[in-house]
């Protein structure tokens, strides 16, 4: 069956400033979750929210009843015999984002990915999966909390090292006086195939920073990804990836093992131009408030959550001796070993 055969779409049009002298008991939400309570409600019983519009459009969030949601999200309201649960993990399974059109503000249409083939479950095979899921869910939000001690760590250990932007006695440097800052070759969707090297998008990206793994449903051709290589359009080991458009400055160092392409514009590039800064110590360095900061003031009045490639050219950088990035490096690198003991104890 299609995923529009146990759920319906049901549209939103209120806006933000409508809420501004409303209030009461009835929870009303964004593409950021919660927003305020109101003296109504669209939606009767438990459903799922979709952020349909914008940054985080395909994010998907399980709702209460007698809710709302703002007109940058969609209910998908569950029909007879459908767990609003399972529905939820269903649609995060399905992975909305990669339904995205638009270029200038990313959304989806329910009357594109309701065409999606799902697997038929009784009521009650439903409320099993939905049980199992939860406990691995549970046991994923433990370890990405052991997980965030261990990075707000190294983060403490950045900053007794070398301080931050506007606090620290070493260099400042532009971004660009280090890398070689750009983007991938544009990708035609007639240059898109079903099966060859993982073309990653954004949210593809982000899980293989998060997850290590990679999850990819676009894919372009081995012939089209060599001739790439060959004209030096490949990141080389040791080069970072940058999120640019919705979730900003999030960074992956590509490895030697890795064969995949990239969606440009979207995620920006960053080749050293010399040895005289460690990839470990620069993502480091944008995961301090002084580049977030950074980032947040160049987008002070912009409508779209988008770092462009002259604006990371511009981003002051601290840089220490090579000689103790390094040694934060090597300490990071410890720190990795003991996520990497702890998954196998875990598993």
């Amino acid at each position: 069956m299609q995923l529009k055969d146990i759920c319906c779409a049901q549209s939103s049009n209120i806006a933000l400033k409508d809420l501004k002298h409303n209030s009461g008991p009835y929870p009303i939400y964004g593409a950021s979750g919660f927003i305020t309570c109101v003296d109504f409600f669209k939606v009767d019983k438990p459903y799922v929210g979709v952020v349909k519009d914008g940054a985080g459009v395909g994010r998907v969030m399980l709702l209460p009843e007698k809710s709302s949601v703002i007109g940058t999200m969609q209910s998908i309201i569950p029909t007879a015999g459908t767990d609003a649960k399972y529905l939820s993990y269903l649609l995060d399974f399905l992975d909305l984002g990669r339904f995205c059109s638009g270029a200038t503000i990313p959304h989806i249409y329910f009357k594109d990915y309701g065409k999606e083939t799902i697997p038929t479950h009784s009521p009650e095979q439903q409320q099993e999966i939905s049980a199992a899921l939860d406990k691995i869910t549970k046991l994923i939000a433990l370890r990405q909390g052991q997980l965030a001690k261990l990075d707000q760590l190294a983060k403490s250990r950045f900053i007794e090292m070398f301080g931050d932007v506007g606090s620290s006695h070493f260099p400042i440097v532009a971004l660009e006086d280090l890398f070689k800052v750009g983007s991938s070759k544009r990708i035609l969707q007639s240059e898109q195939v079903k099966y060859g090297v993982p073309f990653l998008r954004i949210s593809d990206l982000i899980k293989k920073i998060d997850d290590c793994f990679e999850a990819a449903s676009l894919f372009i051709s081995d012939q089209k990804f060599l001739m790439l290589k060959q004209n030096g359009d490949v990141p080389a080991p040791g080069d970072i990836l940058i999120t640019s458009r919705g979730t900003l400055g999030r960074c992956y160092i590509v490895k030697q093992e890795d064969r995949f392409y990239f969606q440009d514009g979207m995620i920006s590039w960053l080749s050293p131009k010399d040895s005289s800064i460690s990839n470990i110590y620069l993502v480091s360095l944008f995961k301090q408030i002084g580049v977030k900061k950074q980032i947040n003031k160049m987008l002070a009045g912009s409508t779209v959550d988008y770092l462009s490639i002259a604006m990371l050219k511009k981003l002051q950088v601290v840089l220490p001796p090579l000689e103790l990035q390094n040694e934060f490096a090597a300490f990071v690198e410890q720190l990795d070993k003991s996520k990497v003991i702890g998954e196998k104890q875990r598993f």
